[in-house]
């Protein structure tokens, strides 16, 4: 049967969810740029109910306020697509959760949309962990396409899910 998400993406996915289910860990996505595709990967893959806890969808500024939490006041100074937002988007996704791990992203996938200091194809990432670090990484794919930058950003965030499950 045929995938919606690339063989890399799927195979990925595919190993995230075989670790996390090794460890008894749980997973929850917030997501924005990629609009959800990250727990599509993973729950393409049948079984994976195990591991996938719950994804959200926050695309607005108002929904990341709303759902996960994060500070209207943060948004407006720092902007969506910025660390602290993907830091408390990934903080706000774990409280509001039965997962062990977050994986947040923000960004800018265009066409449109970027500037000088925030250009298409700059991505933020955010993981949290129940009693351990917020850890950031900071993308910058280039304006390679916005199916591109999606599928990168998603590539990246199923990594770093990765990195926290064997940590």
């Amino acid at each position: 049967m045929a995938s919606m998400f690339p063989l890399e993406i799927t195979l990925l996915a595919r190993l995230v969810l075989d670790e996390c289910r090794e460890r008894h860990v749980r997973i929850v996505t917030a997501e924005s740029c990629t609009g959800g595709l990250v727990a599509g990967a993973l729950t393409e893959i049948a079984g994976s109910s195990d591991v996938v806890d719950r994804g959200f969808v926050t695309y607005s500024n108002r929904a990341k306020e709303a759902m996960l939490g994060v500070p209207g006041d943060l948004i407006a100074d720092m902007g969506a697509v910025s660390e602290p937002v993907a830091r408390m988007m990934a903080e706000g996704a774990l409280a509001a959760s039965d997962a062990h791990i977050a994986v947040s992203i923000t960004g800018v996938a265009g066409p449109g949309g970027g500037s000088a200091l925030k250009p298409v194809g700059l991505v933020h990432f955010a993981t949290a962990r129940a009693n351990g670090p917020i850890l950031h990484r900071r993308e910058l794919f280039g304006d390679i396409g916005r199916e591109d930058v999606r599928m990168a950003a998603v590539r990246v965030a199923l990594e770093m899910i990765r990195g926290r499950v064997s940590a």
